[in-house]
C-alpha cells in the first residue's frame, strides 16, 4: 500500500525541481501542475492520495476513473489522459475536468454531440508520425481546431508523447516543437481557442518538459512505486 507521507514527500520534492525549471525558463513558481497518472495506483490505495495533497489525477480507463471518484468523490478533480473510444465518452466527460488525449476527429463530434454546454479539451498530437501512437499530424491540426470550434469544442492545448528514450534531454527538441506548434495555432485561432496549456512530460522527462513550456505534467510510476510500505 502507498505510503501517504513517502508520497507526500516525494510530491513536494517533484513540485519543487517543476518550479526551478519554471524559473529557469523565465515563469513564476506553479506555472507547471503535477497530474498524477492514476494507473499506477489501485482503489484501494486512492484514499492515501488524498492525505498525500493529490490535487489532480489522471485516468487512462473509464473502469478506474469510476472506481477511485467512487471512493474519493470530489477530494480531487479528474483529467482523462488515455484513449478514449467515441462510445465512453458520455460516461467519462461529466467525470473529469479535462480530456488531454483528443486524438481524432470522431472523437471531436462525439464530444460535440454529448457535451451540452461546449467542452474545453486538448488535441493529441502524433509529432513523430509514429503507427503505434494516436493523434492528429502537425498538418491537420488547424483542421481539427476548425472542427471544434464548428462543434462548440474549445482548444485549450496541445498534448504529447514523444519518442520514447531513456534520456531526458533527447525529448527537449520534441517538447519544443510542441510548444512551437501551440503558439502558432494560438496566434491563428484567438479568442476562439485559448491554446494556454501544454500537456507533456512524464516522470523520467518532466524537468525538462517544464523548461520547454509545459503547463502540465502527467506523473506517476517514478513516483508512487517508491512510496510503497514494505510488507511485512
Amino acid at each position: 500500500m502507498i505510503d501517504p507521507v513517502r508520497l507526500r514527500a516525494a510530491l513536494d520534492e517533484a513540485r519543487e525541481r517543476m518550479d526551478d525549471a519554471c524559473a529557469r525558463s523565465g515563469r513564476p513558481p506553479g506555472s507547471a501542475e503535477l497530474v498524477l497518472a492514476g494507473k499506477y495506483v489501485g482503489a484501494e490505495e486512492a484514499p492515501a492520495l488524498v492525505e498525500a495533497g493529490v490535487r489532480v489525477v489522471g485516468e487512462n480507463r473509464l473502469q478506474d476513473l469510476q472506481a477511485k471518484q467512487d471512493v474519493l468523490g470530489s477530494a480531487v478533480e479528474f483529467d482523462f489522459i488515455g484513449h478514449l473510444q467515441g462510445r465512453k465518452v458520455k460516461d467519462v466527460l461529466p467525470r473529469v475536468r479535462l480530456i488531454h488525449s483528443v486524438d481524432r476527429l470522431g472523437l471531436v463530434q462525439e464530444i460535440a454531440r454529448r457535451a451540452d454546454d461546449g467542452a474545453r479539451v486538448l488535441l493529441q498530437v502524433n509529432l513523430a508520425g509514429e503507427e503505434t501512437k494516436g493523434g492528429f499530424a502537425p498538418g491537420d491540426l488547424d483542421a481539427a481546431c476548425e472542427a471544434c470550434a464548428d462543434g462548440g469544442i474549445t482548444v485549450g492545448g496541445l498534448m504529447a508523447l514523444p519518442p520514447f528514450t531513456e534520456h531526458p534531454e533527447a525529448s527537449r527538441p520534441w517538447f519544443e516543437r510542441l510548444r512551437e506548434l501551440r503558439d502558432g495555432l494560438a496566434g491563428r485561432w484567438a479568442p476562439q481557442h485559448d491554446l494556454h496549456d501544454l500537456s507533456m512530460g512524464t516522470s523520467q522527462d518532466f524537468v525538462v518538459a517544464v523548461e520547454a513550456g509545459a503547463t502540465m505534467v502527467r506523473v506517476g510510476r517514478g513516483i508512487v512505486d517508491h512510496t510503497r510500505m514494505e510488507q511485512p
